[in-house]
């Protein structure tokens, strides 16, 4: 005989440009029908849902109801938190890209979202850090998510429709060459065009495939650096980026625990969408930092939850 489901105690933060989803609300409805107690926070300007996560007090779940910026936001509120009063994360994807949601199989519809929060598995999954910020996603830099890319039909065909986005971030980066170091755990890299992307999740920019073996349960980061590459060089650039070798010609693919960027000019660095800019950056994968619920299929563990009976 099953055992009736546990009331959870929800602390539901909502982005306040899709407050008024109905579907949402009538989500909401539903399971506070079920006998869940959820409160809703709306946010209504910068800083808000980080805020929100420690004013929520003792709660089972935040989930974070929004686009990858309101993700992003209440990750570092959970982060602010110690691990042993961290609520477990939920996610309702109602942004623009859901770049982390979707990679993780969330559903976009958001009573089916809200379900899977209600009833889902939590497993822990690591956390990016870049200096004293915190990412789930991807950090990137020398080119912002939203670039679209016009390739060529040859370069199409030879990547794929999940992947050849990736030349269009490749030639916004030779716009221009940032000088520096790299380093990683036992080597350095002295060169022009550093690190183009340092992935905890596999996607951005709207579903731009760019570092396509990370898990969020390894313990590493994945990085995507892509070196000057010319014009006519541009298919064999393409070739790499299908192969992910660690010492390519023009791209070279690392799974790290850390690494450190030291360019000779101030970089731009996107965290899940927040522009920053760093003079330095150290980027680190903190495992196992939170609890989030994904569905059982997760294409982002390395380790899939086992089932109850």
């Amino acid at each position: 005989m099953k055992s009736k489901p546990r009331s959870k105690r929800v602390h539901l933060i909502l982005n306040g440009k899709v407050a008024g989803n109905d579907a949402l609300r009538a989500a909401v409805a539903r399971q506070r029908a079920a006998g869940h107690r959820i409160e809703v926070r709306v946010t209504w300007e910068k800083g808000d849902a980080q805020r929100f996560v420690s004013e929520a007090g003792e709660v089972d779940l935040v989930v974070a109801a929004g686009g990858d910026g309101t993700l992003n936001e209440v990750v570092c509120g959970l982060m602010d938190l110690s691990g042993a009063v961290r609520p477990i994360l939920g996610i309702v994807p109602l942004g623009t890209a859901n770049d982390f949601a979707t990679g993780c199989g969330i559903p976009r519809d958001p009573a089916k979202a809200l379900a899977l929060c209600m009833k889902g598995e939590a497993v822990p999954i690591d956390i990016g850090k870049a200096n004293d910020h915190w990412f789930i996603n991807a950090a990137s830099s020398g080119f912002g998510a939203e670039i679209t890319a016009t390739t060529s039909p040859e370069l199409k065909r030879l990547l794929g429709p999940a992947a050849y986005t990736v030349m269009g971030a490749i030639l916004a980066i030779n716009l221009h060459h940032y000088q520096g170091r790299l380093i990683l755990p036992g080597r350095e890299i002295t060169g022009s065009g550093p690190v183009a992307i340092v992935g905890n999740g596999r996607q951005t920019g709207g579903g731009m495939q760019v570092a396509p073996r990370a898990c969020i349960d390894d313990g590493l980061l994945d990085v995507l650096v892509v070196r000057q590459i010319s014009p006519t060089a541009l298919l064999a650039a393409a070739r790499e980026l299908q192969q992910l070798p660690a010492d390519g010609e023009y791209i070279s693919y690392w799974q790290t625990p850390w690494l450190e960027v030291h360019p000779e000019e101030a970089i731009p660095v996107n965290l899940d969408g927040e522009p920053l800019r760093f003079s330095t950056v150290r980027y680190e994968a903190v495992p196992k930092a939170i609890s989030l619920i994904v569905p059982t299929n997760c294409p982002l563990l390395s380790q899939r939850p086992k089932l109850k009976a």
